[in-house]
Formats: C-alpha cells, sequence, structure tokens
C-alpha cells in the first residue's frame, strides 16, 4: 500500500497540507474548533456550518478523553444537551463516540499505515478527527463519502493546515473494508495469536493476554469476549426492592426484567436519569452482575444475629444502594465506607432514605475507627479498587489507560482492603470480595493471599449456589467469575468467605 500522498484516483495535496502534523501556532483553531466555519479567502464564511452537529459532539467528546483524561460517559450527556441533540442525531454522535474508543487500537493502525506514519506524529485534533472518520469508513454505514467530506469538513474547524493530508489519509482507508485492513496489518494467528488477536479485536496484548489466562487458554473464547466487549451494552436498572417491582418498572421504562437478577430491568436505550423510577429513588443504574454478586452476600446463610452490615468501599453507592433497600426489609442497618469526600456525597445521595450510615473514611481503618470495630460486622462487601477490565464495553476508553504497572499498587490495596474486612467480620460473619475484572493477579490470587496473611481464620463458601441456579458457565468453584460473552454482565468476580 501507498502512503496518503499518494493513491488511485486522487491529486496529491499541496505542500502545506501532505504533512498533517502539529501545524504552526498561526494555524491553530481556537479551543473546540471554529464550529460555524472558516474565514475563506475576501473575510468572506461559506453559507453552511462546516460541521453537523452529531458529528461536532463526538469529536468534542473525543477530544476531552485525549486531552483531559475525561470519561466519555460524563462528558457525552453535557455535549448532547447542550447541543440540543436527542432521537437519532443523539443516538449517532454516541454510536461514533463509543465505537471509535473502543476500536482505537485497530483504527490508529490503520491510520498509521494509510498516512505512512505513526500516528503519534499527527496533529491530536486532527488525529482524533481521523480517528472519526475512519471508524465510520469502516464500522458504520456511512456513504464512504458522506464520510470523507464530513471528515475534512471537521479537520477544516480543528486543524486547517491539514485538510488535504486528511483527505488522502481517508481515501486510502476507504479502499479496503475491516477485515482486508487486518488481513494486512495483524499477525498470523498461528503464529502470534495474541498480537493478532489485539490488533483484530482492538484491545491491548496485555489484556488480551490477561483474559485468555482467566479463560483457561481458550482462544475461541477470549475471541468470544473481545467481541463482546466491542458491542453497545444494554443499560441495566435496579429495581430496588420494596421500593420499585420489576416488573412494573419495566413497562414504566419500556424495558424487559433481567435474565438473572431478581432485580433487573434491561433498556434498549435512551436516558434512564431521566425515569420517574430513577429521579424517586426506586431504581437505579447498575449492572446486572453487580446487582448479583451484591445480592449473593445478602442470600447467604448465616448463623447468629443479622443486623450490621458493612460496605467497605461504597463509593458511588450502587451496591450500597441494593444492599440498603434489602436491609431496610430485614431491619438491619448498612454502614457505607467511602475514602473520597466526592464519593461519599454519592453514597449519601444514593442512599437517602435508606437505613444506611455513610462514614467518609479509609477503609483500612477497622479497628482502629471506633466506628468500625473488629469482629462486629454479621455481612461485609469489599468492592475493591480494580483495573475495571470487566467493564471494558461501558467504559472503552480505560482499556488504553490502565497499564500493567497499575496492578501491583491496586493489589496490595485490594488485599489490605479484604483483611480489614476480615478482621471487620464477626466470627460466623460472612465477607464477600468483588471485583470488577477477571484478571487473575486481582482475583484468585489476591483472595488466596490475603486470606493467608490476614491472621484470621476464614473458610471459602461457594458462591455458585447464591447465584441464580439457571446461569451457566459459574465453573468448578467456590468463587464465580461472571463474563459479558456468557452472563452478559461486566466481568464481576465473587469469592465468599466466612470468619470461623
Amino acid at each position: 500500500m501507498t502512503g496518503a500522498g499518494n493513491f488511485a484516483g486522487g491529486e496529491r495535496p499541496p505542500r502545506g497540507e501532505q504533512r498533517g502534523e502539529r501545524p504552526s501556532r498561526g494555524e491553530r483553531p481556537a479551543r473546540g474548533g471554529q464550529w460555524g466555519g472558516d474565514r475563506r479567502e475576501g473575510g468572506r464564511r461559506p453559507t453552511r456550518p462546516t460541521v453537523d452537529l452529531p458529528r461536532q459532539a463526538a469529536y468534542e467528546a473525543v477530544a476531552a478523553v485525549h486531552r483531559d483524561d475525561a470519561y466519555a460517559n460524563l462528558v457525552l450527556p453535557s455535549l448532547l444537551r447542550d447541543a440540543g441533540l436527542t432521537g437519532r442525531d443523539a443516538a449517532f454522535a454516541t454510536e461514533l463516540t463509543y465505537g471509535t474508543l473502543r476500536h482505537l487500537g485497530t483504527l490508529d493502525a490503520i491510520l498509521g499505515d494509510a498516512a505512512g506514519r505513526d500516528v503519534q506524529r499527527i496533529d491530536p485534533p486532527v488525529r482524533d478527527a481521523l480517528r472519526l472518520g475512519a471508524y465510520q469508513l469502516l464500522h458504520t454505514r456511512v456513504p464512504a463519502h458522506a464520510a470523507v467530506s464530513s471528515t475534512v469538513d471537521l479537520v477544516r474547524a480543528v486543524g486547517p493546515g491539514a485538510t488535504g493530508f486528511a483527505n488522502a489519509v481517508l481515501r486510502e482507508v476507504a479502499g479496503r473494508d475491516a477485515d482486508a485492513w487486518v488481513a494486512k496489518l495483524a499477525p498470523p494467528m498461528q503464529s502470534d495469536p495474541v498480537g493478532h488477536l489485539a490488533l483484530a479485536y482492538s484491545h491491548p496484548q496485555w489484556i488480551v493476554r490477561s483474559f485468555a489466562e482467566a479463560l483457561g487458554g481458550d482462544l475461541g473464547e477470549t475471541t468470544r469476549l473481545l467481541i463482546e466487549d466491542n458491542e453497545r451494552p444494554p443499560v441495566h436498572l435496579c429495581a430496588r426492592p420494596g421500593l420499585a417491582d420489576p416488573g412494573e418498572l419495566a413497562d414504566e421504562a419500556g424495558g424487559a426484567p433481567g435474565a438473572f437478577s431478581p432485580y433487573a430491568v434491561y433498556l434498549s436505550g435512551g436516558a434512564p436519569g431521566d425515569l420517574p423510577a430513577v429521579a424517586q429513588g426506586r431504581a437505579h443504574v447498575q449492572d446486572e452482575g453487580s446487582q448479583l454478586v451484591a445480592n449473593a452476600l445478602a442470600v447467604a446463610p448465616l448463623d447468629g444475629p443479622d443486623g450490621r452490615w458493612l460496605d467497605l468501599c461504597a463509593g458511588p453507592g450502587g451496591k450500597s444502594g441494593l444492599l440498603g433497600a434489602l436491609a431496610a426489609q430485614r431491619d438491619a442497618r448498612l454502614t457505607a465506607v467511602e475514602v473520597s469526600e466526592h464519593r461519599a456525597r454519592l453514597v449519601e445521595q444514593a442512599t437517602r432514605g435508606l437505613p444506611v450510615t455513610v462514614l467518609h473514611t479509609d477503609g483500612r481503618t477497622v479497628g482502629a475507627d471506633p466506628k468500625l470495630p473488629e469482629a462486629h460486622f454479621d455481612r461485609v462487601l469489599v468492592d475493591a479498587p480494580c483495573t475495571g477490565l470487566g467493564s471494558l464495553r461501558r467504559r472503552p476508553e480505560s482499556r488504553w489507560r490502565r497499564q500493567p504497572s497499575d496492578l501491583p499498587p491496586l493489589t496490595r490495596l485490594q488485599r489490605e482492603l479484604l483483611t480489614a474486612a476480615l478482621r471487620a467480620a464477626r466470627p460466623g460473619g460472612l465477607v464477600a470480595y468483588v471485583t470488577c475484572s477477571p484478571h487473575t493477579v486481582e482475583t484468585h490470587v489476591t483472595v488466596t493471599e490475603a486470606a493467608r496473611r490476614s491472621g484470621v481464620p476464614v473458610d471459602f463458601v461457594d458462591a455458585r449456589p447464591l447465584l441464580p441456579a439457571r446461569m451457566p458457565g459459574l465453573g468448578d468453584g467456590p468463587t464465580v467469575q461472571l463474563w459479558p460473552h456468557r452472563h452478559g454482565t461486566d466481568a464481576m468476580f465473587l469469592a465468599m468467605l466466612r470468619r470461623t
């Protein structure tokens, strides 16, 4: 393949527009770009906006992710609201944003080949615009001419010196479909399966390797997981027990009851925050897997008193909300601990009206904090901070931010929190260790090491009977790993321990 400066059926861009590299200071647009159109010769403006609003919103979201380390699920809703986008336009902007972020690694490899240079040498605003354009060409039904022309218009707004370069690169990208690009650029599956899967399904190699290890080396199942990670997940609601009936909530929200959690409702789309049940605190947005692992702690058989529950890492409050609603039905009370002040406030909002006491403190202070005495609580949840590799379909940008170097400090924190939880549980009490990651270092290794080092005698409880009997693929126990491709949930891990 030739680079962007030489492509079939097109002219070479002017010399100043070939590079697509960082333009001079005088060429750089104002922050956010000139969305109303650029100045042309004679000071005249074009008669129409150069960038349509859905693509503008998608660009701003993707740019914020890369420029400001923002999260798309936090910045995109406000961008859609500010632009007045609803319905199909909002859906299109959302698809462009999340699709581009999910496929970023593969898109960058393709753009680098088409441009004849590493994408990191392309000016960031132009690079993000090209990513959006390449996604449209390879993964949507947008006609190629519309994808190219709209992206060139976008580049004209954010990097006007690179319009010819952008046109050349995108026309090169359009010369092959996605499968043909993978066949050209990915290493052979036979000799380098991890490298092939990483490029074909747009995940960093270390994550592909960790998934394959957690799945016992089954590359076929690893492939199905990677494919599922790149699909748009449905929105899951949790109908709070005692406050909302799942069937009635499904009718109210235009959704369907969940497959496994007794409280889950599936939505096909829309803005769940606008639903009356969510606004009134009768329901909240929560992945079905998170509901299942929290409910497992609540339904696990327990001898003796059962009125003092503890959520040791409570922010932002989804599991505390479900546990608090369950506690209200059983004359129990939940203590929710959160070390971050901002997240502690979110927990307070999420549990308003429930028998929940929120403590803004470090969960590792069990025994030193009089409000967190040792050997006191009947049921303890440790929803430990983790890499979040189990929710990459919902937060696709995380796959590009996380690094293997993140694991040592996280796993140390996980062990310390689980050790504190075991100290907090009374003899005979239960501790549920939960993490939204299938990485074996964050799951089996953390639990085994914490139990060994804690100095507290514990037994593992088989977690499988605590989940619905009809759930497939729960493994050999005693721990449980949920999977997007098996269960339609985030990849939640659950270990249940009993202090003896």
